[in-house]
């Protein structure tokens, strides 16, 4: 992996530890402090032991750092590629103009090595200047929870101004399409397709406005699936990275064998089917009896069609 977090906290909580011991003698507290908040609980028990006991010689018996400069991180020449690479992407663009370029290093792969399957074809155009202007607005709306009034053409291709309240923006790697969740003035909770959205602008409505429905409206229905994983050609590495994004358990049943749990929202569980089906005999649908039924369904119809 090339970026890990299991492995970048270590590095970061001593990094962080060391900054601190240069400026003053680091008590123990401090020192769990800083380990709480870089890394995991556990990690208390291997970094701080090893630094006071001096297995790792970086800190002084009077608890400063040994090094005459702060640590830094730099970045590997793999992380420039990296980098390179998913800048690449149109989706960066709704987010910076500027994305981390290094000259001095080779792209990772390229966005033409890339050959996506079950996915619609007719996702967001992220290249495209409006889409990005709106884009950026919603997003800055829902971090500073400011209403918008949006000018959006419906499904039946009316066109309809509501006023959202955002909550969040969400992205269907199925669809390859953004979502925005918010609360209407008039309807309480909604999802709108961003690919459907044409004008946009802050609105003068009070929040408090959208407040009745906050209660009433709810947040998205969630399910869990849960399956059997046999963990061959690295699938359970595959899994966990491929469900990085979802809230998860593992749990190891024998040598080679895992159960699973996901949660996910209600409204990806064809998304969900298809990133399950994509894993073929190594995983095996336990429950529920409603998302089995999904499965054999898919199967069935794959086969139908001469899949």
């Amino acid at each position: 992996m090339i970026f890990s977090e299991l492995y970048g906290a270590y590095y970061n909580a001593v990094a962080a530890i060391l900054r601190a011991a240069s400026d003053h003698p680091l008590t123990r507290e401090e020192m769990r402090e800083l380990v709480g908040r870089y890394a995991f609980g556990e990690s208390i028990l291997t970094i701080s032991s090893a630094l006071e006991a001096g297995r790792w010689q970086l800190l002084s018996p009077d608890g400063r750092s040994v090094l005459r400069h702060s640590p830094t991180m730099p970045l590997t020449a793999l992380e420039k590629s990296w980098l390179n690479a998913v800048s690449a992407d149109p989706r960066m663009r709704l987010f910076t103009d500027d994305p981390p370029l290094f000259p001095d290093a080779e792209p990772l792969f390229r966005q033409d090595d890339l050959l996506l399957f079950d996915r619609y074809a007719d996702g967001d155009p992220y290249e495209d200047e409006g889409y990005i202007r709106r884009f950026r607005l919603i997003l800055d709306a829902v971090r500073s929870r400011r209403p918008l009034r949006i000018g959006m053409k419906t499904a039946k291709g009316r066109f309809s101004r509501p006023e959202l309240l955002p909550e969040r923006l969400e992205y269907s790697e199925k669809d390859d399409k953004f979502r925005l969740i918010g609360l209407d003035a008039r309807f309480g909770r909604r999802v709108v397709n961003l690919g459907r959205i044409t004008e946009c602008s802050l609105s003068d409505t009070p929040p408090e406005v959208f407040a009745r429905h906050a209660d009433t409206s709810g947040g998205p229905e969630m399910r869990t699936v849960e399956f059997v994983l046999r963990d061959e050609r690295k699938a359970l590495e595959r899994a966990l990275l491929h469900f990085a994004h979802f809230r998860k358990e593992a749990e190891k049943l024998d040598d080679g064998r895992y159960r699973v749990r996901v949660t996910y929202d209600a409204e990806d569980e064809t998304e969900m089917v298809i990133r399950i089906l994509s894993f073929g005999p190594m995983i095996r649908v336990t429950s529920p009896e409603h998302f089995v039924g999904l499965i054999i369904q898919r199967l069935r119809e794959q086969k139908n069609c001469g899949l």
